[in-house]
């Protein structure tokens, strides 16, 4: 292809060593910002998502079916044109800006997979738990905070680290609305250098490495519980 490789530009975009000592790159930067964008969606995904599936167990007509609407509505969308309608639409409304626009559009998408996990694994636990509960007089609220949802952590945990990876991988996409993170970083530097497959590459492998260390963490929190319970 007569393509002119330019692999030794790389490293300067990753780290680099100035006159003030080691200093990380714009890439790594980028990383900082998925992260953060990544598990600060997520953590607020989790709380919806559980507010969706209690809703959904609560027996309300009303509150069942503005749960299912929500879920349906959030998952016949495609997530690019969430992304637009959070930014483009509601954010001149309620005056945020691109960031918090993407925090709030990942969580919301990604809360109505997790209200499913979360609405599985409450419903695993043994029908025997809910009765002894009931048995000793115990609220709603209580069975729900002592005895119900500890135990359907071990039927979450499997799903609900592969939703955390899911969250990093599709955060990619807030690099429409020109969020400063990984993949916006990236096609900025292609952009000045023109070298398109070398920072191509190097993102991909730095998701990999990425979603292998969340993968292995998982496996080993997976099996930490396992064993303790």
């Amino acid at each position: 292809m007569g393509y002119n490789w330019q692999w030794y530009q790389i490293p300067k975009y990753i780290y680099r060593y100035t006159d003030n000592g080691f200093q990380f790159g714009e890439l790594m930067f980028g990383l900082w910002t998925t992260i953060t964008l990544s598990f600060s969606a997520f953590a607020l995904a989790v709380i919806l998502g559980l507010l969706l599936a209690l809703l959904r167990l609560s027996g309300l007509f009303i509150g069942t079916k503005v749960a299912v609407c929500f879920l349906e509505f959030v998952r016949n969308i495609p997530l690019l044109v969430l992304v637009y309608l959070f930014y483009y639409v509601l954010g001149p409304v309620f005056k945020y800006d691109r960031y918090t626009a993407s925090i709030l559009c990942l969580a919301v998408y990604h809360s109505a997979l997790i209200s499913e996990i979360l609405r599985a694994g409450i419903n695993a636990v043994a029908q025997g738990q809910w009765e002894a509960a009931k048995s000793i007089g115990m609220s709603k609220a209580q069975m729900y905070r002592y005895i119900i949802l500890p135990q359907s952590i071990r039927f979450m945990l499997p799903p609900m680290t592969g939703e955390v990876i899911h969250m990093v991988k599709s955060s990619a996409i807030v690099s429409v609305i020109a969020v400063a993170e990984l993949t916006t970083l990236g096609q900025n530097i292609i952009s000045d250098t023109y070298m398109a497959f070398e920072i191509w590459f190097t993102i991909a492998v730095i998701y990999m490495i990425v979603i292998m260390i969340l993968s292995i963490g998982a496996s080993q929190v997976e099996r930490r519980y396992t064993v303790t319970n």
